[in-house]
């Protein structure tokens, strides 16, 4: 089970970093945000998730590994201190990792997640001429 573990945290990765980037330390304690993307909302329902299900020192342990993280967005040290507490969690509620993974959109480990916003956006894993704006046309 430690190779889903690894594997579902390393998928959650991008929406946990959406979350603690839109709602920073209060994470937590806010309810969803309309007004904030797709991607930091399930970031955010996976932390609650997590959160609900633990005890009241794993809920500390996580509160305080949210706060480091969020604080320190650029600290890969307290990203792998935040992914821990999650694996920690998983590793001692089996079925937390049902319940997390169908939070997640369906998609293989290591799948690309492309989100665009805003007018005349685009968004591509892979693209060869993208042409945007007023009157754009493409030209040999």
């Amino acid at each position: 089970m430690s190779a889903e573990i690894a594997a579902l945290v390393d998928q959650a990765g991008p929406y946990l970093t959406a979350a603690l980037g839109a709602y920073g330390v209060g994470v937590l304690a806010r309810a969803e945000d309309a007004a904030v993307d797709a991607t930091a909302n399930v970031g955010r329902r996976f932390l609650d998730v997590v959160w609900r299900r633990r005890g009241e020192q794993g809920r500390a342990e996580l509160e305080a590994a949210v706060r480091d993280a969020a604080e320190e967005p650029d600290d890969a040290d307290a990203a792998a201190a935040l992914r821990q507490q999650i694996k920690r969690a998983l590793r001692e509620d089996a079925e937390l990792l049902t319940e997390l993974a169908a939070l997640l959109p369906a998609g293989q480990s290591g799948s690309v997640l492309v989100t665009a916003s805003g007018e005349r956006s685009i968004a591509a894993q892979h693209i060869t001429t993208a042409i945007t704006g007023d009157s754009a046309t493409l030209r040999p």
